[in-house]
């Protein structure tokens, strides 16, 4: 059976936005790592992405998506997009939701993630995604960190969470 210990305090954007959601000094004490996301662009500009390590390269991903009005779609890219998220131009107090799930963070080996997100917005038009994708380094996972691809901030209220899972 797995354990989930959450890792430090849950961050939260306050009055004036968040740039990113940064988790470091990541303890290698557990078998994987589980970040849920609750997100909200302060503008228009959606795109959000995850780095480990500081590091912006070396990545790659797969990912499915869906946004409740047209034929879905299936991308791929040498980056760590994670999805879009609900901006200024949704519903008003909604949020993007996701969990990126990371196997053998602390491992020797290259890392993978997994993720799932959905758009929460009174509309038809409210994205949802599936995704993999690698992070092609071997170096054990120390930093976690969820931040636009573009310019723009975290809107208030926004959160992450950080877990440590260990397998029993």
């Amino acid at each position: 059976m797995a354990t989930y210990i959450q890792i430090g305090s849950t961050l939260t954007a306050g009055a004036g936005g968040a740039a990113s959601f940064d988790f470091t000094s990541i303890p290698n004490t557990y078998t994987d790592l589980l970040v849920v996301c609750s997100l909200r662009s302060t503008n228009t500009n959606l795109d959000t992405k995850i780095n480990f390590n500081s590091v912006t390269t070396g990545y790659s991903r797969r990912t499915l998506q869906g946004n409740g009005s047209g034929t879905p779609g299936s991308f791929s890219g040498s980056d760590a997009y994670i999805g879009d998220i609900v901006s200024s131009a949704h519903t008003a107090s909604t949020f993007s939701n996701h969990a990126i799930y990371i196997p053998n963070y602390a491992g020797s080996t290259n890392k993978s993630w997994s993720l799932d997100g959905v758009d929460e917005n009174n509309a038809t038009n409210a994205f949802s995604i599936l995704g993999a994708g690698l992070w092609s380094n071997t170096a054990a996972i120390t930093t976690v960190s969820i931040a636009p691809i573009t310019s723009f901030n975290f809107a208030q209220y926004s959160t992450a969470s950080l877990y440590g899972i260990s397998k029993s």
